[in-house]
């Protein structure tokens, strides 16, 4: 077996390891932030759990962390109480993002993971099985419940070589979105193996691993080896280490290999992860921002690195260098290093602990102003500037442009500023601080604890049954790829109202067509509406307001192309039907505004996989089929997850 075969092995409840059969598994850990996990608690709230069944799970307060007014500070006192009342750990505001905060003080080699936010993956790094998913699946994760997903494919990535100076781990995975795409892990775990994982820390796994979602991967997984043992001591949990390697005749689905000397500092173009190119082939692109941090470069090493080339130096006059520390751990480490000092002096803005940028919660870039980031989106609009230009970059290459104010390729740094690739020497032992995380509360205690419900919390939308025969307009029709971050924004003006879904749905939608709410919102009562999706349809990030919001607009089908993992499963969770073309001109055939019919609605999706939709402007009838399993059917017919638990 692999690594990935031996997780599912150890944890599989129900189905066989057959590639794309629905199996069970058991789960270890969950992770909830907070502008997934508001909805979480409600739901939990909803399902009258007593106490959380897992082994561990934390509620971290890591995206909406500006106070510009009692919105945010107002869930995070809901979100402390909620993990007091159901038994979770809770991280406050500032003690750092939830992944690399996880990843030190909670994973475990071994372990399955269940998180609501679509980076979940990075655990992979430590030899984890861990999965991003909606926030009703991690609900029913929390209350002991099997996490169902389809079987992947196993992708092994041979890595060789070592990586050459100037080029770091965030190059490797943008040497695979290179190559495959944003579409290119879909239906497959990616499993690292080879001699080049000598030189990866465990921290460098972990920016690998996070943005194996960009591939669309399930998730991502790295042995525990000895590499995993060291950052475990270095966290003070060494006795946590178990070892978890492939064994040696073991075999994968897919196969592909990296020679890791022979990568080259690569940056992925505005507006896509996937639209990957070398550095020196845009380099001169004139730049206003850089953004240091984020999940997706969070370790010690990722500020450092910087820390050691601008030291000496000034940030370009004209330059926003902007720095967030992933955790309040990492920042006392920066400053212990004398790394912090080094950053001030060169100019950098030092912001708190959190996601800030990465959500567009703060640090919004000029209009149509190039900013380079460390981060792991750059979908349109997701830095919250509509008109926004972000590309994602190795720290050394945003390094190089916050010294030089343009794209530069930071190879060309000894000739043109005398500097040096560094040779970094990190303390053996993290600064770790427990002093933001606070433990839950004994059972007896916690029963007594009240929810604070601030004015802004509402509960969720009534969820009725499929009904029978469906004949609505298309509200929308899309092209592909379109994330979530385009079906429902996040960022500091949208994300405060993630727990007020009445107000929260009047921004669906708002990057893609401004008018979209307004002009379904009056058809929710009467026959609905229907959205029309190509490739890839709501890619990204986990966030279940993109389903939920839309349903309470009146959404009720969504036929496309293809769908990404999680979209697919929440649009189940909440009674919404996924369908596909099966004949790809079809999608061509649909305009926006034409009104659909679907007759027997009820008994196509229960009986089989196909059915027929009519579009009344054209006269032409389109194929269509669900990839639902007798499972997912069943929620579907009722509506969504919630009410066929309360049905039960």
């Amino acid at each position: 077996m692999n690594v990935a075969q031996k997780l599912i092995c150890d944890h599989l409840v129900s189905g066989e390891m057959n590639p794309g059969d629905e199996i069970g598994l058991r789960i270890d850990q969950t992770l909830t932030q907070d502008a997934t996990g508001t909805m979480v608690m409600l739901e939990l709230e909803a399902m009258d759990l007593v106490r959380a069944q897992t082994d561990v799970s934390v509620q971290y307060v890591d995206h909406n962390l500006l106070q510009a007014d009692a919105r945010n500070p107002d869930d995070h006192l809901f979100l402390r109480s909620a993990a007091q009342r159901f038994g979770l750990w809770y991280s406050k505001p500032g003690n750092g993002v939830s992944h690399p905060t996880h990843q030190q003080r909670f994973g475990r080699p071994g372990a399955t993971m269940a998180g609501s936010d679509s980076h979940t993956c990075a655990a992979g790094a430590i030899g984890m099985l861990s999965i991003g998913v909606g926030g009703l699946e991690v609900a029913m994760a929390i209350a002991g419940e099997p996490l169902y997903l389809r079987m992947p494919e196993i992708w092994g990535v041979r890595l060789t070589g070592e990586l050459p100076a100037w080029v770091s781990a965030k190059d490797v995975i943008l040497e695979m979105l290179r190559r495959h795409g944003v579409k290119g892990g879909v239906g497959r775990i990616i499993e690292y193996h080879g001699p080049g994982l000598a030189g990866l820390s465990a921290m460098d796994r972990h920016v690998i691993a996070n943005m194996g979602a960009e591939l669309g991967a399930t998730t991502s997984v790295f042995p525990s080896d000895d590499a995993v043992r060291t950052f475990l001591r270095g966290e003070g949990r060494e006795e946590d280490w178990t070892e978890i390697l492939a064994d040696e005749d073991a075999t994968y689905d897919v196969e592909d290999e990296i020679e890791l000397s022979t990568l080259v500092p690569l940056i992925a173009k505005p507006s896509s992860p996937g639209n990957v190119v070398p550095v020196s082939e845009v380099a001169g692109e004139p730049v206003s921002q850089v953004v240091l941090g984020s999940s997706a470069n969070p370790g010690l090493r990722d500020f450092a690195i910087v820390a050691e080339i601008v030291r000496d130096h000034q940030s370009e006059a004209e330059l926003s260098f902007d720095v967030n520390p992933s955790s309040r751990q990492i920042l006392e480490d920066l400053t212990k290093g004398g790394w912090l000092f080094d950053l001030i002096k060169a100019g950098a803005r030092i912001h708190q602990s959190g996601c800030m940028g990465c959500i567009g919660m703060g640090q919004a870039p000029a209009t149509g102003r190039n900013s380079l980031r460390t981060m792991p989106r750059n979908f349109p609009g997701r830095s919250g500037t509509r008109e926004d230009a972000v590309w994602l970059c190795s720290p050394e290459t945003l390094a190089a442009a916050a010294l030089t104010g343009k794209i530069t390729d930071p190879r060309e740094l000894p000739d043109l500023l005398d500097i040096d690739y560094p040779k970094l020497q990190l303390p053996d032992s993290s600064s770790v601080n427990t002093a933001m995380l606070e433990s839950p509360l004994p059972e007896d205690e916690a029963q007594r604890v009240e929810l604070v419900k601030g004015p802004n919390i509402s509960g969720l939308p009534e969820l009725d049954e499929l009904p029978d025969h469906i004949e609505a307009p298309v509200g929308l029709k899309v092209g592909d790829n379109v994330s979530t971050d385009e079906i429902l924004p996040a960022g500091a003006r949208v994300l405060p109202y993630r727990s007020n879904i009445e107000k929260i749905s009047e921004f669906t939608f708002a990057q893609v067509d401004e008018e979209y709410a307004e002009r379904v919102a009056a058809l929710k009562d009467g026959t609905g509406h229907l959205v029309v999706g190509g490739e890839n349809y709501g890619q990204g990030s986990s966030r279940e307001h993109a389903v939920i919001a839309p349903r309470y607009l009146g959404l009720r089908v969504v036929i496309a192309k293809s769908f990404a993992r999680i979209h697919w499963q929440n649009l189940a969770n909440f009674g919404i039907l996924a369908l596909e073309f099966t004949e790809a001109g079809d999608y061509d055939d649909v305009e926006q505004g034409d009104t659909l019919a679907l007759d027997g609605v009820r008994d196509a999706v229960a009986q089989g996989d196909r059915m027929q939709a009519k579009n009344e402007r054209s006269g032409k009838t389109y194929e269509l089929r669900h990839r639902l399993s007798p499972r997912q059917v069943a929620m579907v017919l009722a509506g969504g997850q919630i009410p066929l638990l309360r049905d039960a």
